[in-house]
């Protein structure tokens, strides 16, 4: 390919486990963009518009990558490989549609992680969940100007031996937006290793915690009259879709939740920080001068602190007692007072930490403003908008994601739309508590594996079988019963959730992937391998029970401690290990509930191999040699107790 004007890299990818990788280099082969996109004409009917960048990106991209699916097929006609291509979203549908169309013998998945159209349509505010059956997809893809990506997706959608979706609740939608019912739900996994912490994690909360509370009392300089250390830290965290993340529902109440706080006098503060992307062009002045102000404040306590030791040594030194009226200078009074006098603000600490280019017609600010949390001192909840994602080198607020999140208390992601959801899970894998829904696909797995999410610290809202009002309402009742708990009950819940972590682990979900790539070599070489279909198992995966120290809720409705309850106070108690011990007892393996168990595999021709290649995800799998029956490939349970116990 290299000879033919293309450039094409091999090497190593730089992470844990150094994989082979194929870059692909686009730009290239942009001068054959013009023929590409009519032969796309001629074999598929999809028509590109020349003012579609990204879509003139996923074309060359997909004749790139199906140029050299072919040639690599060419290149071992000796000992012919089984060859398996994973392809990921739309951007890379044009490879699998052109390796069906060529008829290269290569088997196929497609994934999608979320619908182009269902995106669009939830950022319209549409009901969507409740329509699914009614729209008019190819109108609705044309009024929004996507038809063309639409049909890129749908094809390849239809093209693939195997076709996967990450959640249950995606599959729904790819049911009936993309015409053809998933054949595999894949969950996304997280590398749990990476953010393993063991028993430090909740020495990495607290140290987390007080980077955050520096730049609090930066940013609330003049105004920090509450108690760091009754204050809570809640986030959201993500793209800027204002309604599909549920920005607009946090808002409504947190407005609520501050309503409630303040007519029942409670001495508890909430900070919520909102970490979305926007378009800025700067740093907000005030919120750079309050770190200043907080580093001179710093300074200057240093300075008489030195100078004061240094009297009381001298006078320890020599056996008397200090006399405190003479230990401290006119100097340094009159430095403290310039300090203090420094520290003097007539106006509310500031919403937005940037200056934001479109400040009148931002989503959230509006919303601020509608709602009036303008962080004055009488406000329970304060609320800061970061517009840019986090860094260890901004000025401001110098931490990354990952620290940020162990400092925090709750993630909130009341998601409309939300496929499944890496936020609230990389909070799970950190022993973060946080709030998911019914419509995300991280929600929906764990209400599945988990008998009492709440009491582990994923809070569930329901989102679909609720009005807006309704939801928002229940989304304040988590929020006021969370700031109701203790400094313990907090503690306890957090040693629960980052126990949930075994349940996110590829070690675990890839299995899924397994099956998927196995059921496609079934299909695409039906004569070396057989698939032997079966109906879907009651097999319901992992299970947590609830927590031995829980007393039963009185009502469905309600979640179980380690909220505030008559049963259970400060002295109850509890053993972190037997608990934990438990829940490694009653943890049973992933099932295969929603994709039916991995079926036989029997070699009938002679031995070859398994060999990927893909646009975003290459497998490498060798053809089996000795069968194995299904409950070894879709029941794992021996290797996972052995390693769990």
């Amino acid at each position: 390919m290299n000879s033919k004007g293309c450039k094409v890299y091999f090497g190593r990818w730089l992470i844990e486990g150094s994989p082979y990788v194929i870059l692909i280099d686009i730009a290239a082969t942009a001068w054959s963009l013009d023929r590409w996109k009519t032969e796309l004409w001629d074999s598929c009917a999809i028509g590109i518009p020349w003012y579609d960048r990204e879509a003139n990106d996923a074309v060359l991209f997909g004749f790139l990558t199906a140029w050299f699916l072919g040639e690599f097929a060419a290149q071992c006609e000796d000992e012919k490989p089984f060859i398996l291509a994973h392809f990921h979203e739309w951007l890379a549908g044009v490879g699998l549609c052109l390796c069906r169309v060529r008829k290269l013998p290569v088997a196929t998945i497609f994934t999608t992680h979320a619908t182009l159209l269902g995106r669009y349509l939830c950022a319209g505010s549409v009901d969507f969940y409740n329509n699914l059956q009614t729209f008019n997809v190819d109108k609705e893809a044309g009024d929004r100007q996507i038809y063309h990506r639409y049909c890129m997706e749908r094809a390849a959608v239809q093209c693939s031996h195997v076709f996967t979706t990450v959640s249950q609740i995606t599959a729904i939608e790819a049911e009936h937006l993309l015409k053809r019912k998933p054949d595999v739900v894949t969950p996304n996994g997280l590398n749990v290793k990476k953010f393993s912490a063991m028993h430090e994690f909740q020495n990495l909360h607290a140290q987390s915690k007080n980077r955050i509370q520096e730049f609090i009392r930066g940013h609330f300089y003049g105004h920090l009259d509450f108690n760091l250390d009754k204050t809570l830290f809640f986030f959201i965290a993500g793209r800027y879709e204002f309604s599909n993340k549920g920005a607009d529902i946090f808002l409504e109440a947190l407005a609520r939740l501050n309503y409630l706080l303040r007519v029942n006098q409670s001495d508890t503060t909430i900070v919520a920080f909102f970490i979305m992307p926007a378009r800025t062009n700067n740093f907000n002045v005030e919120t750079l001068k309050g770190q200043a102000v907080r580093k001179q404040l710093w300074d200057t306590a240093n300075s008489v602190k030195e100078k004061f030791g240094k009297k009381l040594y001298e006078s320890l030194l020599v056996g008397n007692l200090p006399d405190m009226n003479k230990m401290l200078d006119k100097e340094d009074f009159t430095m403290m007072k310039r300090a203090i006098f420094a520290t003097q603000r007539h106006s509310f600490p500031p919403i937005c930490t940037h200056n934001m280019l479109d400040d009148s017609t931002d989503s959230i600010l509006n919303t601020i403003r509608r709602i009036g949390l303008f962080n004055s001192s009488a406000d329970r909840v304060k609320v800061i908008f970061h517009p840019e994602f986090l860094s260890s080198t901004s000025p401001l607020l110098p931490v990354d994601y990952e620290e940020f999140v162990r400092g925090c208390h709750l993630g909130v992601f009341p998601s409309y739309y939300e496929p499944w959801g890496y936020t609230p899970a990389e909070c799970t894998v950190m022993g973060i508590p946080s709030i998911s829904t019914n419509l995300s696909g991280f929600g929906c797995f764990m209400e599945e594996h988990i008998a009492d999410p709440s009491a582990y610290g994923i809070y569930i809202l329901d989102r679909r079988f609720r009005s807006v009002d309704d939801s928002c309402t229940q989304l304040t009742s988590f929020l006021y019963s969370f700031c109701q708990q203790t400094r313990r009950q907090r503690i306890i819940q957090r040693n629960r959730t980052e126990r949930l972590s075994d349940l996110l682990d590829w070690k675990y979900l890839g299995r899924y992937y397994m099956y998927a790539r196995h059921m496609s070599l079934a299909k695409a070489f039906p004569d070396n391998f057989t698939y032997e279909p079966h109906e879907p198992t009651t097999a319901q995966g992992f299970r947590y029970p609830r927590p031995a120290s829980v007393p039963p809720s009185p009502s469905l409705s309600r979640h179980s401690s380690p909220h505030h309850s008559e049963t259970e106070d400060d002295d109850e108690r509890y053993d972190e290990e037997e608990e934990a011990e438990k829940d490694r007892q009653n943890i049973k393996p992933p099932g295969m509930a929603s994709v039916g168990p991995v079926p036989e595999w029997h070699k009938r021709s002679k031995k070859g191999s398994v060999d990927a290649g893909n646009s975003n995800n290459a497998s490498n799998a060798s053809t089996p040699t000795n069968p194995s029956s299904p409950s070894d490939l879709s029941s794992p349970t021996s290797s996972l107790i052995e390693e769990r116990n």
